[in-house]
């Protein structure tokens, strides 16, 4: 075959191509393209925990997410207000640098304030807030999303999920990397430093202290994150607890075999502290002088890749001189 017939096969293929191209595109017309295009653009349908399925906004503006404050920051997304109790009295302190502004909105969410706020997207941490039909009442407000079904979901996942629902899925991961790259890092400088001591926190709240459980909260970071040891009094109290944080009597305090104690007290202004109490002088730790101090407003009572953060931090500074 000559050249030149052979150029004149190759042309005829290549218009056939482009002629096929062309049915192709026909087949869309521009405005149904455009109109596809605009939807995606626009909105989003996600099934959330409960099997919800939930349209919401390809780029919410105005999120509320009541008790998930620590992952919206932490994604780089402000709500439109912050939970509060007391009339906005009691708030999440350590978040302040970031949430600083932001209106607070009771921590039960009154339809009324939700209502007020004119969200465009509320995302509920668990399925309890949202029993007796609510979520139908909410739903009505705004798109709402729940992220669990339990009460004490974990922490990472729920990050995960709303990243997922605000289009920062890569975000999330970003941030659960740093976070797990820095509690490896404090890990290996404890234990270079101080070995492995078994450590414990409590809360002093209305005269009664209360202890973190061994797998939530900051007992999660002190013993699941940090490797720390466990005290028995902690395992103990941990077997039976149904929240992050149980009440334990002084007496059983007593008996804490923990070599270093993290306190979070909220009773400063009180007159009858059991911090002066004989009991209390006998804890192990307190009479070695091992107890830190902490206020309500640090991070020791939440949980997320900022509390967490900030527990590590103060745990370092403590433990290691």
């Amino acid at each position: 075959m000559n050249t030149k017939k052979m150029l004149h096969i190759v042309i005829i293929g290549l218009l056939a191509l482009f002629l096929a191209a062309c049915g192709n595109k026909e087949e869309n017309t521009p405005d149904e393209t455009k109109g596809t295009n605009e939807e995606e653009a626009t909105t989003r349908t996600v099934t959330d925990a409960m099997g919800n399925e939930v349209t919401i906004p390809a780029n919410p503006e105005r999120v509320l997410a009541s008790y998930l404050e620590d992952n919206l920051v932490a994604l780089g997304v402000k709500p439109v207000a912050q939970w509060s109790v007391n009339d906005g009295q009691s708030i999440q302190g350590y978040l302040q640098g970031d949430l600083e502004g932001i209106p607070t909105i009771p921590y039960d969410l009154p339809f009324e304030a939700v209502q007020e706020m004119t969200p465009d997207l509320i995302i509920m941490d668990s399925a309890s807030m949202v029993e007796g039909g609510k979520y139908e009442q909410y739903n009505q407000i705004a798109p709402t999303y729940v992220i669990g079904t339990e009460v004490n979901n974990d922490w990472r996942d729920e990050l995960v999920r709303v990243g997922q629902v605000l289009g920062k899925e890569d975000k999330a991961k970003q941030v659960l990397a740093d976070y797990d790259a820095k509690a490896k890092e404090a890990k290996a400088t404890i234990e270079e430093k101080v070995g492995t001591p078994s450590v414990a926190a409590v809360w002093l709240v209305g005269g009664k202290f209360f202890m973190v459980s061994e797998t939530l909260s900051s007992g999660a970071v002190m013993y699941g994150d940090l490797g720390l040891k466990v005290p028995d009094v902690v395992k103990e109290i941990s077997a039976s607890a149904t929240g992050n944080w149980s009440e334990i009597s002084l007496e059983k305090l007593a008996e804490l075999d923990a070599e270093h104690l993290f306190l979070i007290n909220s009773d400063t202004a009180s007159d009858s502290s059991p911090l002066s109490n004989k009991l209390w002088e006998s804890v192990p730790a307190v009479k070695a002088g091992n107890v830190y101090e902490f206020s309500p407003d640090t991070s020791w009572l939440y949980t997320g890749a900022i509390a967490n953060g900030q527990i590590i931090d103060d745990i370092l500074k403590s433990l290691v001189k």
